[in-house]
Parts: C-alpha cells; sequence; structure tokens
C-alpha cells in the first residue's frame, strides 16, 4: 500500500523519539573548530530527522586541556560560541546537549548546556569531579552537588541552573530526558538516577572518558546498569579524534540503550565527525515503570523528586510524517536473538523446561510420563524435554509411554513421523485408535457424522481431542504417573485447545511457557547441537517440515488437510503480537506499527541465526491488521476462560507467561472491544474498512 502522511505512520504518533550520539570533528582548545564542528553534526542530526542530540563532555572548549581551562580568553570564547550555537539552533529541529566550561559565582563548572529552538533551555553541572590517576578536574572546576534552583547567565541570557532539572516536550508526552556528565554515572549512586524518579525517561551522558584497555566494555556495562536500573533509554556521547593526546587517547565511543537493551553504538577511533542515530520507544519505558512497583518505591524513598526537580517544559519542533524507523524490531521476539550467545540461550531455555520436569518427576514420585504423541511440534518438543529429563535422573527412557492416537483427520505422514520418534527416543510407544470410541460418542449424542453426514463442526472436533486426553489420564493412573502436556503458550494466548477434558489439560504443562516460533527454534538447536542421535535428528527435521494442522478434520475433495494457521493466522505473527501485548501492553495500533515495520521486507532486518532461507515471509498492513484483529478478539474476549483453568507449568521467557499464578491475570468474562475500536481508529481508512465488524 503506499506510505502516506496519515498518523499511523509517524514514529512519533506511537512514542517514539529519535536520538543521536556525536562524535564531532574537534581541534585541541581551537572553539571556532569544535564549534563548526558541533554545528555540522547538528545540522546532519536535523537531516535524519532526530530530536535529540548529545555531544561529549565540554564540546566546544575540549577537555584535555588543563590550565588552559582557566585562561580567560578561553572562557569567554566558549560563551560566544554557544551565542552562535543558540543562534543556529532556530533553524534546526534537535535538541543540542553541549558541554562547555560555564562560570557562575566566581566558580568554574564542567557543564551540559541544553539547547534547542533559538534559546538555552537549561544548563546541568557536574556532580562528581574525578581527581585520581590521569584526572586532575577538581583543580578547575567546581562540583555541581547541592546545586539546585539556582539560575545562571550565560550568552545574555539568564537560565535555569542546576542538576535538579528534567526537560520536557509539551507536545511529545514520552520525550523527558535528564543530564549527567562522565565521572557522574561511575557514582555509587548517580545522579541521573534522580533524574529518572524525577520522570526523564531518557538520560544523557556527555563524557570524556580517555580510552584504555577494556575501558569501552566498562562503558557498556555502565550504561546497560543505568538503563536497566532506571527503566530509561541510556544516551552516552564520549570524546574522540581530537582531543589532546599529550598523554591520553580518545576513541569517540558513542552508546544507546533501552533498558538492557544495545540499540547502537558508534563506530570507535573514526577522525572525521559521526552520529550515531536510533528511535527510543518511551511508551516502552513508561509501560514498564507503571508495572514496576519497586520503581515507585524507590522513588518514594528517594524523597519523591518528581516535587522537587524543576520540569523544563518547550515546544519541539520535530519532523513529522512517516520518517520511517531507525530502530531494531525483532521478528521473533521470543527467539533468542544474540547470535554469540544462541547456544547459551537455547540451553537455559530447554534446560528450563527439563529442570522444572525433572523436580515434579521427584514431587510425584512417578512411575510413568505418560504423552500423547501426534507427530506434530508441541508433543515432540515434549518428548524431547521428558526424555532428557529421564537421561538427567538416571530413569530408563522407557519410563516415558508415548500413545500416538490417530483419528478422522490423522495424515499417514504424521503418523508415521510420531511412530518414527517413539523407536528413535527409545521410549514405551504404543498406539491407540479412537476412531471407534469417537464415532460411539457421536454417535450417542446424535452427531449427524454418525448418521453418515461429513458434519466436521466443533463438536466433531472435540470429540476426539476429549478422548485423546481421556485414554491418557487413564493411562497415566493404570501406569502410576502422570500426563505431560504439549499444548504451548501461543496455543494458550488464542484460546486454540480443547477446554477440560481436551488438549487444554495435564498433570503438567511442560510447553505452557514456549510459544510456537521458540518450540521450532529450539528444535532447530536440538538438532543442530547433536542432543540425541543422528536418527532421531532425522525425524525431527522431518516433523519441523510438517504444516501445522490438528489434523482432526479429514482432508477436503482436493487432498488439503485441515490448516491451523489458515484459521487463527501465522503463528509468526500472532507471536510477535503476544509478546507485545503481555510485556509491554502496547496498544494493538502500536503492536500493528512495529510489526509492519519488523515484516513488511523479507529481506530487510535480521532473520534469527540459521532461520531456513525458504521460510522468510513478508506481510503488508492490511495482512498484519486482519490478523492482529482476530488476535484481539481471540486472546481479549474469548480465550481467559482456559488460560484461568491451567495446569501448572514453568516460565520460560522474560517475555511472560500466561498463567492465572504468574504473569497474566484477566477476568475471563471481559470484552475485546476497546482493543479493537482503537486498532480501527488509528490504521488508515483503506485498511480499517476491511477488517470484519
Amino acid at each position: 500500500m503506499s506510505e502516506t502522511s496519515h498518523p499511523f505512520f509517524d514514529c512519533h504518533d506511537h512514542g517514539f523519539v529519535r536520538v543521536a550520539t556525536a562524535t564531532p570533528a574537534s581541534r585541541t582548545a581551537d572553539v571556532a573548530h569544535n564549534t563548526a564542528g558541533v554545528l555540522a553534526e547538528a545540522r546532519k542530526a536535523h537531516e535524519a530527522n532526530v530530536d535529540l542530540v548529545v555531544f561529549p563532555e565540554l564540546t566546544l572548549s575540549s577537555y584535555a586541556i588543563d590550565d588552559l581551562l582557566l585562561q580567560h580568553a578561553l572562557i569567554e570564547r566558549v560563551e560566544q560560541a554557544l551565542a552562535e550555537v543558540v543562534a543556529a539552533s532556530a533553524e534546526l529541529t534537535p535538541v543540542l546537549v553541549v558541554g562547555a566550561p560555564l562560570r557562575r559565582a566566581d566558580k568554574l563548572y564542567n557543564c551540559a548546556v541544553v539547547i534547542a529552538g533559538g534559546q538555552i533551555l537549561g544548563v546541568v553541572p557536574k556532580s562528581f569531579l574525578p581527581n585520581y590517576r590521569e584526572f586532575y578536574e577538581k583543580r578547575h572546576f567546581a562540583h555541581g552537588r547541592g546545586c539546585t534552583d539556582l539560575w545562571i547567565g550565560v550568552a545574555g541570557e539568564e537560565v535555569p541552573f542546576g542538576t535538579d532539572l528534567v526537560f520536557a516536550a509539551a507536545n511529545l508526552p514520552g520525550f523527558r530526558f535528564g543530564v549527567e556528565i562522565c565521572e557522574d554515572f561511575w557514582a555509587p549512586v548517580p545522579p541521573g538516577m534522580q533524574a529518572a524518579l524525577a520522570g526523564a525517561l531518557i538520560l544523557c551522558n556527555l563524557s570524556a572518558s580517555p580510552v584504555t584497555i577494556g575501558r569501552a566494555d566498562d562503558r557498556h556495562l555502565h550504561c546497560r546498569s543505568s538503563a536497566s536500573r532506571a527503566i530509561a533509554a541510556y544516551v552516552y556521547s564520549a570524546s574522540g579524534h581530537g582531543e589532546s593526546t599529550t598523554d591520553l587517547a580518545w576513541d569517540g565511543q558513542g552508546v544507546i540503550y533501552e533498558m538492557g537493551d544495545l540499540l547502537a553504538q558508534s563506530e570507535r577511533f573514526d577522525r572525521t565527525g559521526e552520529l550515531c542515530v536510533v528511535d527510543i520507544d518511551t511508551e516502552r519505558l513508561a509501560a514498564e515503570r507503571m508495572r514496576n512497583q519497586t520503581f515507585a518505591d524507590a522513588a518514594e524513598w528517594a524523597g519523591s523528586p518528581a516535587d522537587t526537580y524543576r520540569r523544563i517544559v518547550f515546544e519541539h519542533t520535530y519532523a513529522a510524517g512517516n520518517i520511517g524507523l531507525v530502530r531494531p524490531v525483532a521478528r521473533f521476539p521470543f527467539v533468542p536473538d544474540r547470535p554469540e550467545r544462541l547456544d547459551e540461550d537455547c540451553y537455559e531455555a530447554f534446560n528450563i523446561q527439563v529442570d522444572a520436569l525433572m523436580r515434579r518427576i521427584e514431587s510425584t514420585g512417578a512411575k510413568s510420563l505418560v504423552i500423547g504423541i501426534s507427530g506434530g511440534l508441541d508433543s515432540t518438543h515434549a518428548l524431547i524435554v521428558a526424555a532428557k529429563a529421564c537421561d538427567r535422573l538416571g530413569l530408563p527412557r522407557t519410563t516415558i509411554r508415548g500413545y500416538t492416537m490417530p483419528g478422522f483427520g490423522t495424515s499417514e505422514g504424521t503418523r508415521a513421523n510420531a511412530h518414527r520418534l517413539m523407536t528413535a527416543m527409545e521410549i514405551t510407544a504404543d498406539e491407540i485408535d479412537i476412531r471407534p470410541a469417537a464415532l460411539k460418542m457421536l454417535e450417542d449424542i446424535g452427531h449427524p457424522f454418525a448418521g453418515g453426514e461429513p458434519v466436521h463442526d466443533v463438536t466433531f472436533e472435540n470429540v476426539q481431542a476429549g478422548l485423546r486426553t481421556d485414554y491418557l489420564f487413564r493411562l497415566a493412573s493404570q501406569h502410576g504417573g502422570f500426563v505431560v502436556g504439549t499444548g504451548d503458550l501461543s496455543e494458550l494466548a488464542l484460546g486454540w485447545c480443547t477446554y477440560g477434558v481436551g488438549d487444554h489439560m495435564s498433570h503438567y504443562g511442560v510447553n505452557a511457557g514456549v510459544p510456537k516460533t521458540l518450540i521450532q527454534y529450539l528444535i532447530r538447536w536440538v538438532i543442530s547441537t547433536g542432543q540425541f542421535t543422528e536418527t532421531c535428528g532425522k525425524v525431527l527435521g522431518d516433523v519441523l517440515a510438517t504444516e501445522i494442522s490438528p489434523e482432526l478434520v479429514p482432508p477436503d475433495a482436493d487432498g488439503a488437510i485441515q490448516s491451523t494457521e489458515s484459521i487463527i493466522g501465522p503463528y509468526e505473527l500472532n507471536d510477535f503480537f503476544l509478546h507485545h501485548v503481555i510485556r509491554y501492553g502496547q496498544r494493538p495500533s502500536k503492536v500493528a506499527f512495529l510489526a509492519w515495520h519488523a515484516w513488511k521486507d523479507a529481506n530487510g532486518g535480521l532473520w534469527p541465526a540459521g532461520f531456513p532461507q525458504t521460510s522468510k515471509n513478508a506481510y503488508n498492513l492490511p495482512t498484519i491488521a486482519r490478523w492482529l484483529d482476530k488476535f484481539c478478539a481471540r486472546f481479549f474476549g474469548f480465550s481467559q476462560f482456559k488460560r484461568s483453568a491451567l495446569p501448572n507449568g514453568p516460565k520460560v521467557s522474560s517475555a511472560g507467561a500466561l498463567s492465572p499464578r504468574g504473569d497474566w491475570r484477566a477476568p475471563s468474562d471481559a470484552v475485546a472491544t476497546v482493543w479493537r475500536e482503537e486498532l480501527r481508529e488509528a490504521l488508515p481508512d483503506e485498511v480499517a474498512r476491511n477488517l470484519p465488524a
């Protein structure tokens, strides 16, 4: 579809703020040259539709100039330079955070100057001055601790001065930021944390930070820690080429974190000016703070900084319309996305399930584990978890009793895979044909199918699903064991399970915290890492290649089998929707916006390592909207009564689970109207009007 100026396509309308670190071209103590470097990067940021640019510490004067900082000629020239930057900013959209040495009351302060729209919004002094090893800042500067409710004269203006400032855009609710300077975030109690507790969602750090071996890792550690603890974005900009190398060297590192996620980093040791740009999701941050009561408690314990900090409100002039989204959006948010730690993440996910099942085996003293093996993904994964649990406990694999139970829609391919898998896993295997019992039940209740009519309705399906579970429970009783559930997180989200006496129920649901996309990936990992025999790996590969189907309805006249995803939508989209709904409480329109950016181009963005080329799909906005609308209808208005009666099962992903005893509590009789209406109202008209009523 055409990309228009409709508000749906504007990232700002979805709570995004475009930020950048800047490493300008600089030269030691050359204020004019440094000013030109700042303005060059500011103009580049303007062209890139950036909202906020963070420059290094003492940008205009240079940092490593020692006693030159106390020279009146240099200090006065810096004030002139600030006036030049302020004048130029009137024609630029970004808010600029620039470092400068400034005088106040016969003291010199190491400052961050916040400039926007032709004016200085405020000045924040550095709180903690390093005076150890190579640093001698106390020789030149006064510290900013205790500087609150003050003003300073800069370039002919009286502007707010102090460490008690939070800057907030009146027209972008999430654009709220605070500032700290270099050493501040190495302090045990960083002043930026106070700014976050006062409401800042973005923390800016202007840094010099000479580079030594391992220093870059230290900066990453502190940035990530600050962003995680503050539930904020952390924008860090360090001095680069052009600082004095009399005794030190500089790498110009720019780093941007959002909570614990590294979103962007600059190229270090770049001799030219550089911008590192990314879009921050301020709505995600605000939502996380709202649901994290520890954050609110900490703010209260700290004396409620929001009540004492000065909020500097400004009208932000930003580039409206479709400016794209400069941000990595994971297509598979439940799937490990760190290639360098892929094996470790998969190992952890798999072994959470294995260890949980081991504990349940020990606590119950079970003599057997009973699993229904269909030849599909979920039962296959439950079986390999059970097999590994038995191996770890020193139990023979024959402890597992696997039953394949063909029904009216079972294909020969999945039936054969089920038998091959049970043989390869060396478990106790058997087959129970449920069709005679199902036909008897259908006959008893007067269903048309028993009379020869091809009626394949929900009752027809549920009779089969219910009988399978009924058999499994009786078999568990007979063999002194318990039923290992196979249903997964995706099915629970959509209510795609037969309530009560059906695949909804088990004695322990090992897959309840694992969505379909992660199950697929974990099976690939099991194969690639040789967790089981080569023969078993081949069967697992065949299971992965099989279309997802409940196989409860016979093939049609053309031989086509019942397709789950044609009814409820692609699992890869549903899992994307689920993640953003349960983890962050995002509005449906925001979820649609993110999904569109993640899935609109199969050739763009990153795919999980090892993802099959033939499975790389793309979806346009109308398709995304249609399935998201169905997801909302099922998740919010239909499926909760099933989730409210879940058996036990382990949480696997930090993105969340749906147990009423854990992450998700909701009424069973809610309606989905609010979410479906919000989606329709936010979408372009040509997309919204094609959604079902």
